[in-house]
Formats: C-alpha cells, structure tokens, sequence
C-alpha cells in the first residue's frame, strides 16, 4: 500500500513510518519544515511539503495514497492555551480526508486520547465520549465523525492513545513530570497517588498504527494501552529514586500551582482497557513498560 501519513517525523510518527516500511509499504508524508523533510527522506519514505492548513495540499496526497494515517495536531497552539482552536482545525483536517476517500474503502486511521474519558473506571473500546462543547471534547467529536464515515465507504479507525506514549526521546508528560520533580526538589503525586493512567511504548503504538491501516474493519475504535492503568505514585517514586529526591504527595488544592500545565490531568483516575483491540488486531505490546522504561533512565539525562 501506498500511505500518507501527517505528523509523520513527529514522536508517534517516527515510529509508524518505519513500522510501515519495514512491512513492505510505501509511505509519503507530510513535512512543514526542511529538518522534518531530510528525516523522512533518510527514512526512506517520501516527502509531500506543507501544513495541516494546507487543506487542498492534504487532499490531493490522500487521493494518490491507498491509506491515510493522520498523527499530525496543532500541540503548539493547544498547549499554549487555545485548544478549542488546534481542535477545530484537526476537523477539518478529517473532513477533507473524508471527501478524499469516500466510496473508495480505502483506511483513513486518526489518533485520539485516552486520558479522562471515564474517570474512576475502566474505558472499553465500546465506550463513547461525551460531546459536551467543552474545548477538550471538539477533538471527541471529532473521532465520532471519523467514524461516521464508515457509513461513506471509509474503513475509518480511531486509535485513542495512552497519555504517555513513552520512550527514549520521549518530551511529553512523563519527561514534563522529570522537569517538574528536578525543578521543585520533590517528585509529586496527587492526594493518595492511587490514581491511575493507561501507558504504552512508542514502538508498540507505532505496530497498532500499522496493524490498524491493513486490517482495521470500518467504523473501528482501537486502544493504544499496553498497560491499563499505571499509578501515579508509582511514576513518582521511580522518578524521586532516579533524581535522588523526596517523593511527597501535594494536595488536590495545590496541584495546579505544584505542576502547572499538568495540573489539571496529574490526578485523573483514568485507566483503559485494550482487550477488544488485542484480539481484533492480534497485537502484542513487546516493549517495556511505564515504570521499567523510567527506569532505565534515559529520561534523567542532562536534557531531560
């Protein structure tokens, strides 16, 4: 198959473009910089120049592909506070793939998340997300439009990933928490630390990704969690071990001022259940977990 994949140097994407490659694809992908299109070209993929914006750029790249992976999300503007607005424009991204490949049965695969969907209780694959108009829930609807077009002729698929997709290299929550932790002198945890997030290496989301474009059925919601739910006292004390530093627990009420940005999603209790995806797919998560890779240490180095 030939796959067009956007975000496709990205953290996940340098994952799933080997993955497709070593499989036997050909994959294109979408490059907005000259250091993201020299990295795909040593990848051995090939290169289509332009931004999520470029909407008649990313339409014209799906009609020539046989599949279209979508990993590409505006973090920069969403983490600075404008949500709401890299939300909007992730749908129309998914609108203009949608009238790509409609009747064409071919793959359209988009990412999701996983973090907050059903507090307190494990989510299933079977689980729908509330669309309540909240900023956060924009990018819910939009995995429920994807996968409305299953009823266009798409074979559509939702891949709703872990908070922590980790591993080296990873500059997500995990390697924010290491700031964190370095910074204040304590590695933290919320009230008990007993709450919980679903985890995953990179490389085995990298494998869903590509088990998901060749065999995924249409309208399909797949979970990207090797590990159900982690706690985050856990993550705390390997952390505090690693940094040589106290491991404390920081009261509801201070969070936001302890972890700023992160403060909001530190205390989610928030696992995920990945049984659905593993027996439709047959994947095997190989890789090591949350706590052994924090372990290992490479999130503790001097660019940490």
């Amino acid at each position: 198959m030939r796959v067009f994949v956007t975000g496709a140097s990205g953290w996940l994407g340098s994952a799933v473009v080997p993955e497709l490659l070593d499989a036997g694809h050909q994959v294109t992908g979408l490059a907005r910089s000259d250091a993201s299109a020299a990295a795909l070209t040593g990848a051995g993929a090939e290169v289509v120049r332009g931004t999520v914006d470029d909407l008649d750029v990313l339409r014209t790249a799906a009609a020539a592909s046989d599949g279209v992976v979508h990993l590409a999300f505006k973090h920069d503007i969403a983490f600075s506070g404008d949500f709401r607005g890299a939300a909007e424009a992730d749908r129309r991204v998914v609108d203009a793939f949608g009238e790509v490949l409609a009747g064409s049965d071919r793959p359209l695969v988009i990412a999701s998340g996983l973090l907050g969907l059903a507090p307190g209780r494990v989510v299933t694959e079977r689980d729908v997300p509330a669309v309540d108009g909240s900023p956060t829930s924009v990018r819910q609807a939009t995995a429920l439009a994807t996968l409305e077009l299953a009823g266009r002729g798409v074979r559509s698929a939702v891949v709703r990933l872990a908070p922590t997709c980790h591993g080296e290299g990873d500059n997500g929550f995990m390697a924010a928490l290491v700031g964190i932790a370095r910074e204040r002198g304590v590695s933290g945890y919320v009230g008990d630390g007993a709450n919980r997030w679903p985890a995953a290496h990179r490389l085995d989301v990298g494998r869903l990704f590509r088990l998901a474009v060749e065999k995924a059925p249409a309208g399909s919601v797949l979970h990207g969690a090797g590990e159900e739910g982690v706690a985050i006292r856990d993550v705390a004390e390997v952390i505090g071990r690693q940094l040589g530093v106290p491991v404390v627990s920081v009261p509801p009420a201070d969070a936001a001022g302890h972890f700023t940005w992160l403060g909001g999603f530190i205390g989610l209790d928030s696992p995920a259940s990945s049984t659905v995806t593993r027996e439709l797919l047959d994947w095997r998560p190989s890789h090591p977990g949350l706590l052994e890779d924090l372990d290992k240490g490479h999130y503790f180095g001097p660019a940490a």
